[in-house]
Formats: C-alpha cells, sequence, structure tokens
C-alpha cells in the first residue's frame, strides 16, 4: 500500500489509475488524489448512515411483526405504521424525468439486452460484438426451431434447409416483397423490390440491410460459400440486429474481494472503452484471438459494430480494501467504483477510444441494490461531485435504478424523482426483489413455497407498477424499462414462447443469457411494436397489493415436501457457492436439481439462503434437517461437477470455505443485512485465496 493524500492505495492500483486512466485524459494526480480523499471525506461518512438507516428500519419492522404474529393481516394498519416509520414517503406528485443526451440504444430503440461478467474478457467480448447476431446461426444451434435437431458428423442440409425455410418466412412477414411475392422465390440481391420501399436501409460490403421497428437486419448474399452456393438467390446468412445493450458488470456475477481482482476488472472495462481488449484462446486445438468488432458500414454511413456499454457498479452496502481511509478502515466498494469507471468512461466522452460507445457524450451506470429514494438521491450527489472532480459537465454520467428492493418499489416514483435528471433505465427482477420481500418481512411468518411466489400479490404488483410508474413519469422515448432475466441457456424454444410477454407488458429491454438468446429474442421485438404497445397500458396496481406479504395462509406441508423445498434450496446454494468461494466464479452456467444448466449469479442465492432462514425461524424445518439436505446435495452438487479436474468436493470437506460458506449463509441468514450474501461470501472466498 502507498500513501495518496491520507488514502491508502493499493501500489498496483493507484499505478493504473495514474499511468493508464489519467495519463491520456491529462489528469495531475496529486490533485485527482486529493479531490478522492475530499470526496470520501464526505460521502464515506453519508453511505454509512445510510446503512444504519437500513437497519434501524429494519429492526423497527421485525418489532412490529413480532408483536402481532399470529394476528390477522390489517393492510391499512400495515401501511400507517410504514408510513410513520418513514418506511413509506410521500409521492412527489406529477413530474416527467430531464434526462438529456442519451443514445437512441436506450432511449428510442427496443431490443434485447446482456449482462456480462468483466472479469472475463472472453464473455465481455462476445457480449460487446452481440450487437449483431446470425439467425441462421441461432436457430440451426437451438432448439427454438421446430424440426428435428442435427444430425452428427457436420452440416446436417436437412436441418439446414428447415433453417433456411424459417427465416424466410420471417423475412416475409417482416419485409414483404412488392407484388405479394415471397422471399423463397427470388433469385437474387438484384430481385429484392420491398413492398414499402422505407424499409431498405442500403446496401451493405455483403448485401442489403433493411430497418423495422428501430432495428436493422442485414440479408448477406454470398455465393462463395456452401450456404449460398446451394441457396437459388444466393443468400448466405441473415443478420440481425440484437443486443443493443450490454450491462458490464462489476457486481452480482463477478467475485471481486480485494485489490487484484478490482484491478482486473477496472483494467477489462478500460480495455473495451479504448477498443483495445482481444482475448487469445484456444478453439479445436487452434489459438484464436478475439478482438471488438468493427462498425457496420451501409452506403455512406455507419451503424454501431458493438452493443452500448452501460457499467454495474456495486451498491452501497460492501467496502473493499484496496483503499484504505485515514482511519485505516476499507474504502466504500460502490464510491471507489464510481470514481475509477467514471474517469475510465471520460477517455469514451473525450474521444480516446478506438470507437466511441455513446455518441451522445454519456457514461451509463447501473446502479443496484438502492432502498428507497434517500439513497437514489445520495447516488445523485454522489455522480455530481464524480463529475467535479473529473472535470465532466453536469449529468454526464447517466444512472440506471435497478427496481430491486422493497422500500424503492414501494416509492419508485420519489426514486425516479431523485435522479430525474440523469435517470436511464429502471428494470425489475424476480430473485433479488423476492429475496428483499423475504427478509423484510422475515419475522411476520414462514414464507410461502419458492414456486409459488412468482403467482403471489406482491409479485404481480410489483411488475406492472415498475412499467406504469416508469411510463406515467415520461421515461418512453428517454429511458430503458426493463425486465429480468431468461436464466436457462439451452431452452430457447420456451424463451420464444413465453419472453414475449415482456414486451407485452410494456418492456422495451430485457436480460437473455447469451448472444445466441439475443438474436432470438430480437424476433420479438419485430413481432411487437413496444412503444405502440406502451400507449395502450393500464395504470399502476395500488400500492396495498405490492404491500401484500407472501406468508404461508397455511404451514400443514408433508414432511416430504418440506424436504424437497430444502433440497431444492441447498443445491442450488452449493452449486453456487463452490464455484464462487472455490474457483472466483461469479457467473456461470449451473445444473439445477434437475441437472438443467442455468444461469445463475448471486441473486439466485439470495433467495435461496433466505427461503430456508426463514422457514428455519419458524420451526418449519430444523437445523437438523437443513444439514442434511445440505450433504445430501453436496453429494448432488459434486457428482454433477465430477468432470471439472479443478473442483474441490464437498463430501468429507463440510471445513472448507464453500461449505462453511452454505451453513453461514442458512444459519445466520436472518442477521445478514437486507439478507444480502456478499459479506458473507466476501469472507470465504478470501481465506479461500489465502489457503
Amino acid at each position: 500500500m502507498i500513501d495518496k493524500c491520507g488514502l491508502q492505495v493499493d501500489a498496483a492500483l493507484a499505478a493504473f489509475v495514474e499511468e493508464e486512466v489519467l495519463a491520456p485524459l491529462g489528469g495531475d494526480p496529486d490533485a485527482f488524489w486529493q479531490g478522492f480523499a475530499d470526496l470520501l471525506a464526505e460521502y464515506a461518512p453519508r453511505n454509512r448512515a445510510l446503512l444504519e438507516r437500513r437497519e434501524e428500519l429494519q429492526a423497527q419492522i421485525d418489532d412490529w411483526h413480532r408483536e402481532r404474529r399470529g394476528q390477522p393481516h390489517d393492510a391499512a394498519t400495515y401501511r400507517a405504521f410504514l408510513e410513520e416509520i418513514g418506511y413509506l414517503v410521500p409521492e412527489p406528485g406529477e413530474f416527467e424525468i430531464g434526462t438529456r443526451n442519451v443514445d437512441p440504444e436506450i432511449a428510442t430503440m427496443a431490443g434485447p439486452q446482456l449482462v456480462v461478467p468483466v472479469l472475463n474478457a472472453r464473455f465481455l467480448l462476445n457480449a460487446a460484438n452481440a450487437r449483431w447476431g446470425s439467425l441462421y446461426d441461432a436457430f440451426y444451434g437451438t432448439d427454438a426451431l421446430d424440426a428435428p435437431p442435427a444430425r452428427p458428423g457436420g452440416y446436417d442440409k436437412a436441418r439446414g434447409q428447415a433453417v433456411i425455410d424459417r427465416v424466410r418466412a420471417f423475412l416475409d412477414e417482416t419485409f414483404p416483397l412488392e407484388g405479394g411475392r415471397s422471399w423463397r422465390t427470388i433469385s437474387g440481391q438484384q430481385d429484392v423490390m420491398l413492398a414499402d420501399p422505407s424499409q431498405a436501409a442500403g446496401t451493405t460490403a455483403r448485401g442489403l440491410m433493411f430497418v423495422h421497428n428501430g432495428l436493422h437486419v442485414e440479408v448477406v448474399f454470398d455465393r462463395d460459400t456452401p450456404v449460398g452456393r446451394e441457396d437459388a438467390a444466393g443468400i448466405s446468412d441473415v443478420v440481425l440486429e440484437s443486443a443493443l445493450t450490454t450491462i458490464v458488470d462489476l457486481e452480482d456475477s463477478v467475485a471481486a474481494v480485494d485489490a487484484a481482482d478490482k484491478l482486473a476488472a477496472y483494467r477489462n472495462w478500460l480495455g473495451v472503452i479504448r477498443g483495445d481488449l482481444s482475448e487469445t484462446f484456444k478453439k479445436g486445438g487452434k489459438s484464436m484471438t478475439r478482438r471488438l468488432a468493427d462498425d457496420v458500414q451501409v452506403g455512406d454511413r455507419t451503424l454501431p459494430g458493438r452493443s452500448l456499454l452501460f457499467v454495474r457498479n456495486v451498491g452501497h452496502l460492501m467496502t473493499n480494501p484496496a483503499i484504505l481511509l485515514p482511519d485505516g478502515s476499507e474504502v466504500p466498494e460502490g464510491i471507489m467504483d464510481a470514481v475509477i469507471t467514471s474517469a475510465i468512461g471520460a477517455h469514451d466522452v473525450r474521444g480516446l477510444g478506438k470507437w466511441r460507445n455513446s455518441r451522445a457524450g454519456s457514461i451509463y451506470i447501473v446502479k443496484p441494490k438502492q432502498h428507497g429514494p434517500e439513497e437514489c438521491a445520495f447516488t445523485d450527489d454522489l455522480f455530481d461531485a464524480v463529475e467535479d472532480l473529473l472535470g465532466l459537465e453536469r449529468h454526464t454520467i447517466k444512472v440506471g435504478v435497478m427496481d430491486e428492493e422493497r422500500r424503492t418499489s414501494a416509492n419508485l416514483a420519489a426514486c425516479i424523482h431523485a435522479v430525474r435528471n440523469r435517470i436511464v433505465f429502471i428494470n425489475t427482477g424476480f430473485l433479488d426483489r423476492t429475496g428483499d420481500e423475504i427478509h423484510t418481512s422475515m419475522q411476520a411468518g414462514p414464507m410461502v413455497r419458492k414456486a409459488e411466489m412468482k403467482a403471489s400479490d406482491w409479485l404481480v404488483a410489483y411488475e406492472a407498477r415498475n412499467v406504469a410508474i416508469g411510463l406515467a413519469h415520461g421515461l418512453s422515448g428517454k429511458a430503458q424499462i426493463g425486465k429480468g432475466m431468461w436464466a436457462a441457456p439451452d431452452m430457447m424454444a420456451d424463451m420464444m414462447d413465453q419472453k414475449i410477454g415482456h414486451l407485452k407488458a410494456g418492456a422495451n429491454t430485457a436480460w437473455v443469457p447469451s448472444p445466441t438468446a439475443a438474436t432470438l429474442h430480437a424476433l420479438h421485438y419485430h413481432t411487437m411494436d413496444v412503444f405502440a404497445r406502451q400507449k395502450d397500458l393500464p395504470e399502476a396496481p395500488g400500492l396495498d397489493a405490492l404491500l401484500t406479504i407472501p406468508v404461508a395462509r397455511g404451514t400443514n406441508w408433508s414432511q416430504d415436501e418440506v424436504r424437497e423445498e430444502l433440497d431444492n434450496n441447498a443445491q442450488g446454494l452449493l452449486g453456487y457457492v463452490v464455484r464462487w468461494v472455490d474457483a472466483g466464479v461469479g457467473c456461470s452456467k449451473v445444473p439445477d436439481i434437475h441437472d438443467v444448466g442455468l444461469m445463475e449469479d448471486r441473486a439466485t442465492l439470495r433467495i435461496s439462503s433466505q427461503h430456508m432462514a426463514n422457514w428455519l425461524l419458524h420451526g418449519v424445518c430444523t437445523r437438523e434437517q437443513v444439514m442434511e439436505s445440505l450433504r445430501r446435495m453436496a453429494a448432488k452438487v459434486d457428482e454433477q461437477n465430477a468432470g471439472d479436474p479443478g473442483y474441490v468436493p464437498l463430501v468429507g470437506n463440510e471445513d472448507g470455505p464453500a461449505f462453511r460458506a452454505a451453513m453461514d449463509l442458512v444459519f445466520r441468514g436472518v442477521e445478514q443485512p437486507s439478507g444480502y450474501t456478499e459479506p458473507l461470501l466476501h469472507h470465504w472466498r478470501q481465506v479461500a485465496k489465502a489457503s
């Protein structure tokens, strides 16, 4: 550690900031560190006070539920209590957001969104390059195509023809030809005459570009390829504009617990902003290097070749040993992220990269896990201070507010109002939101089974209110209203059946687990004009529905049902923890209890651990039953990971950091702040790294 204006800063991190971040900006290192120290002197105490306020409110809610345990729930009395303690605040009245200088990918276009762990450079490059995706490949390689699977042993012509037929049907539906002709009958590029000429966007080096509902589609003509050679029109591929935006994640999908981890994260973020990030790896026995894609030339104009990038900072809770404050305590990690990721983003604002990420000159930060409007106001003030430190114009830094905590959902209009001049994004997420739902009402009684949560009154109201409140305050045409992740990357047919529901709900973006899923999900945005749909949506459900507590009406579950629920939670918890704690992997495809691969991050862990802690607290199960379940599922998880040579088995290793982390997450779940998993995960990951 080295001294920087009273701060003790990891030497490698300090060198990176000064030499790679500040130097190209022409920044004075001494002035930067002094400004950073001054900023921390003001905002670190405010950050601590907000966390203390969370605990104060939670203690009052816990006491209220304990005193009334066993009594019928009275919605009016409960709401009055929440208002009295300041959990609920007055509505701000009529207003519209004033955000300016927002890129069209966020403001006026509708399409898929990816979330990618910043620590995995290969995944990061894949996600950034997922702005464009082959529809031929997406259908050929997934179950989204209603046709027999490809036969092994090379290219399957029958399946290939089924793909071509399906894509021709998409072209006929989306870009009908003049005179009612079909794309199946054209003989070549020169034979394409659209019924609506305004859909023609120009020519590319490979073929023709079209546009529909704001999204581009390139039809590639190339008779020198095997597919194009056998195609009557010479069409070798159809490429869709897919992931319009990508969230580069420093939070739930990464395991970053110290200065080395944070430095790796910041360096990858700088690499995609500068445009020089690359990754060399082996595939099929050959060495390959992946880089960021070039822009797409269409006639005399250029379309972006990459997703527009957000960066997700951590929330207000965690600290990090990368920087120590003058009193020796760790820096609030969210404040450190705000300063350093914005300084990196300033490279883009000043045009120092190979390409522009934001052509509007903005830096886009997603801020998770905020509790209510006072925390959103803190973020707004913090971003003001960061802009002043870096010499950026006011509101250059935009914010995405994740609506994933109960106090934010209940006060969403006030939260939006607190950041009304920089907000560009709100969304919903079942897992974290349910985890906070359970923790907030932990003392109210045993919660319904996890599967029943998805039909609960509060969740239905939450999803509808998020969109309706966003629309009521002018987000349409200025910001994204998003929906959560489709977690099963191998179940694309089901995704295509179900994820259209996010558009029907009025969301102009939704999360998908892979570039291939983004290409397939893009088809939904050609099926439906989301901005037109938004005009026909009903008003928001009432607040009382949102505040309905999902306590089970009866707890007469059989022992088999209790065991089934515990096993489901324990398997998911252990399957994720072994990767986070032992391998430092924050997001990956983890087999569930039925061996279905699901994309998992910390949100999954939060809901599973809080649910088990709740049932344990209220006597639905015993500590012995939880331990039996953990041991049973340890064997299951070991079996699922048997092919991984670096895997550390759980069975016979109950004193190891992974199994002990799992136990802590359940048995200490009630006392964890807001039910978050980060404090325990960070501790046990540090233990694993030290050993």
